[in-house]
């Protein structure tokens, strides 16, 4: 465990799904020359995140050998194929393996989302918070922070296409709302058409700032 004061938290990335709509699995998008579930487990890294867990499904063997996830524990959901809630599951049982205190869970079609995020979710874990999420423009989003000590009332809701929404809906009381605006953006990608758009935003932000010198 964790000493001085601070507690251990890891990263849990969601990683498993088909991608029916977008034609494939996600994780194996590319954004800026990277895979999109290699992209997600450098955000929890540089967030403060270790161990960082990765729950695959769906093309596993192709993921694992175009993605560097040399600096992650791969977990296969075996039946990812049911959705979401068995992927978080399976996470949730890996990561109760370790002497973690919490996880931050992550997804992996979600790459505009900041580091600066996933450290604001810990620290609010440090000050004693059970369930954090993110919130952008006052709403609810992604990441999540889990506390071990609802790892399994979170597993217990999941199910279907289902995450943590319904023990985080029904336990609002526990969950504390950490605003994340200006620290990246929780746009998610559903169709190869949002990908396109996230990549031009991505090059915009990286070009020099035209004006006279």
């Amino acid at each position: 465990m964790a000493t001085g004061g601070t507690r251990d938290v890891g990263g849990l990335l969601l990683a498993a799904g088909a991608g029916r709509r977008f034609g494939g699995p996600k994780a194996l998008a590319m954004l800026d020359g990277e895979p999109l579930v290699e992209r997600t487990v450098r955000l929890l890294v540089e967030g403060g995140c270790a161990p960082v867990f990765v729950v695959l499904g769906a093309r596993a063997a192709d993921v694992i050998r175009r993605a560097d996830l040399s600096g992650a524990r791969v977990v296969l959901a075996a039946d990812w194929a049911e959705g979401m809630g068995a992927s978080l599951r399976r996470g949730l049982a890996a990561l109760a393996g370790t002497d973690l205190d919490a996880a931050v869970v992550g997804l992996a079609d979600q790459p505009l989302i900041g580091a600066e995020a996933v450290r604001r979710l810990r620290t609010a874990h440090a000050r004693g918070a059970v369930a954090a999420v993110a919130g952008y423009r006052g709403q609810p989003r992604n990441p999540v922070l889990l506390g071990r000590a609802i790892w399994a009332e979170v597993a217990a809701h999941a199910h279907g296409d289902v995450g943590a929404r319904v023990w985080l809906r029904n336990n609002a009381d526990r969950v504390v709302t950490v605003p994340c605006d200006g620290t990246g953006s929780p746009d998610d990608i559903d169709t190869p058409d949002d990908l396109a758009r996230m990549s031009e935003t991505t090059v915009c932000r990286t070009l020099p700032p035209s004006g006279i010198a």
